[in-house]
C-alpha cells in the first residue's frame, strides 16, 4: 500500500472534516464548494481503491487478509459520498455536520486501512 496516498487521503479528509465543521459552526449548510471538496476526497479514496486492487493483483498480500483489506477500501471509497447525499436531505447546518462526521470517519478507516495492510 502506498503510504503517500493513504495520508493524502487522511490530510484530504481531515480537511474537508474542518471545512464543513466551521460551516456548521456558522450555521451554514453544505454549498457547492463543499461537494467540490467531497468530489476530491472521492476521487483520492477512488485512487487508493485502484492501487490496493492492483498491488493485491500483482501478488502483494495484506497482513489481516485481502477479503478484509478491499472491504475497507470500499468502505473508504463510498464514507464521504454517503455523508454528501445524506447531508442533501438535510439542507441546515446538520447537512454540514453529517458531512465533517463522514470525513472524520474516513480518515479513521484510512488509519484502520494502513494497519491492516501491515503498517
Amino acid at each position: 500500500m502506498l503510504v503517500a496516498l493513504t495520508v493524502a487521503v487522511s490530510v484530504a479528509a481531515l480537511a474537508l472534516a474542518a471545512w464543513c465543521g466551521f460551516a456548521a459552526y456558522r450555521d451554514q449548510p453544505t454549498k457547492d464548494w463543499h461537494f467540490i471538496g467531497m468530489a476530491v476526497v472521492a476521487v483520492l479514496a477512488l485512487a487508493q481503491l485502484v492501487v490496493g486492487i492492483v498491488q493485491l493483483a500483482r501478488g502483494e498480500r495484506a497482513d489481516e487478509g485481502s477479503v478484509i483489506f478491499v472491504s475497507y477500501l470500499l468502505g473508504a471509497l463510498l464514507a464521504v459520498p454517503a455523508a454528501g447525499f445524506l447531508s442533501l436531505s438535510e439542507r441546515t447546518r446538520w447537512g454540514s455536520v453529517t458531512v465533517a462526521a463522514g470525513a472524520v470517519v474516513l480518515a479513521v478507516l484510512e488509519v484502520r486501512l494502513h494497519d491492516i495492510w501491515g503498517g
